[in-house]
């Protein structure tokens, strides 16, 4: 009976982590970007409830699926073995992937952030400080060394990293489009099963098929550095 009480305990403390990873009060400033979606609002690519949801839940389907869920995997599991040089690899892979200047500083910042957030909750990472001596981080890198050091379970954990993902993505649209909350809601409804099939898919992948092409989103955050009139940073 203890046994399992304490499994239990043992349990719900990782998945409180995990929300608190996720939290869009954790102070890593994921809210103040929107990734392209704020030009492509600009242009009226994007322009009502339906044409935000096919933007985000394309994103899920076909770029995260493809980049973001099987790199974390694998940084997940590397961290696990203490494989620094992996972790390097695939923080190098990520960044390399990122198709915009945009995209990439954006991934570095909230990369940087957490490890800042870590760092004032006194958790110990010689190894990921070793690879920030080194060369910028990724999101994910720091994201996943947090999530394994607190013993989250990593499809747990990838859920909830896409979830984060799709949150911000929404509150943008709300903000920029602008779309009413219950519209919010309704596409946040409908990334739920996205989210599921998007992480089938990322696990699946092999090293060879991690990547992706995503052209209208390389335009519209390129574009975004020099819109004129932003809400969100560049």
């Amino acid at each position: 009976m203890n046994n399992n009480f304490t499994s239990q305990a043992s349990f719900t403390v990782s998945s409180i982590r995990l929300w608190q990873l996720i939290s869009p009060t954790l102070p890593i400033g994921a809210y103040s970007y929107s990734q392209g979606l704020e030009y492509a609002v600009e242009v009226e690519w994007i322009n009502d409830e339906q044409t935000a949801e096919q933007w985000i839940i394309g994103q899920i389907k076909n770029n995260l699926s493809q980049l973001d869920v099987p790199v974390f995997l694998r940084m997940y599991e590397a961290w696990e073995k203490n494989d620094i040089e992996r972790v390097r690899y695939w923080n190098e892979i990520i960044l390399a992937l990122r198709e915009a200047a945009e995209l990439r500083q954006e991934d570095c910042n909230l990369g940087n952030a957490l490890i800042r957030v870590m760092h004032g909750l006194d958790v110990a990472m010689p190894g990921l400080t070793e690879i920030v001596d080194d060369e910028d981080i990724a999101f994910v890198t720091s994201f996943s060394f947090a999530c394994q050091y607190w013993s989250i379970d990593k499809i747990e954990a990838v859920h909830g990293l896409l979830w984060s993902w799709c949150e911000n993505q929404v509150a943008a649209a709300i903000k920029v489009i602008p779309l009413g909350q219950t519209s919010g809601q309704r596409i946040m409804s409908h990334a739920i099963e996205a989210i599921s099939t998007a992480i089938v898919k990322g696990t699946r992948c092999t090293d060879e098929e991690i990547g992706l092409l995503a052209p209208g989103l390389a335009i519209a955050s390129a574009l975004h550095e020099t819109q004129y009139s932003r809400l969100f940073r560049s």
